[in-house]
């Protein structure tokens, strides 16, 4: 699978901006990533949090306890650099390195892995995270950016 260059991630996250972000943002948001996995049948858990504050989660079968380290580990990296995981990772790969290696954070705590897409106001920035963990790396991110698209499309 082809991983997005930081110019395709940045625009993402140029476009993909909320005027606001409420609890029933959250829940229809996270119901929208649960129907779309379970009609594809992915094993994933689904989280989505405002400033540190859980508002959905939701782990469909065939996901597993790791998934839950891989979305904390996810989401501290959103948390730290305040983009996507998957952004993060790639920044790192572009300046002809590793996020382990450029930034030596420890591993059990961080992963720069797709998956992990942060809540972007406008005029804001950054208030929080929504995480998919349990398919291949791109494909969490992407499940993430196709909802987060809808959702704003309504």
């Amino acid at each position: 699978m082809d991983f997005p260059t930081v110019a395709e991630l940045a625009a993402e996250e140029q476009e993909l901006q909320f005027r606001s972000f409420t609890n029933d943002d959250a829940l229809a948001l996270g119901s929208a990533l649960v129907a779309a996995a379970r009609e594809r049948g992915a094993p994933v858990i689904v989280d989505i949090t405002r400033n540190g504050h859980q508002l959905f989660r939701a782990a469909l079968t065939g996901s597993a306890p790791d998934n839950d380290t891989w979305i904390a580990r996810k989401q501290r990296v959103v948390h730290r650099f305040g983009h996507s995981s998957l952004h993060v990772r790639q920044a790192s790969i572009e300046r002809g390195t590793t996020f382990e290696e450029e930034f030596a954070l420890d591993p059990e705590r961080y992963a720069a892995h797709g998956g992990a897409v942060p809540v972007l106001v406008r005029d804001v920035g950054p208030i929080g995270v929504v995480t998919v963990s349990g398919l291949p790396q791109v494909e969490d991110h992407r499940m993430v950016v196709a909802a987060i698209r809808a959702h704003l499309a309504r």
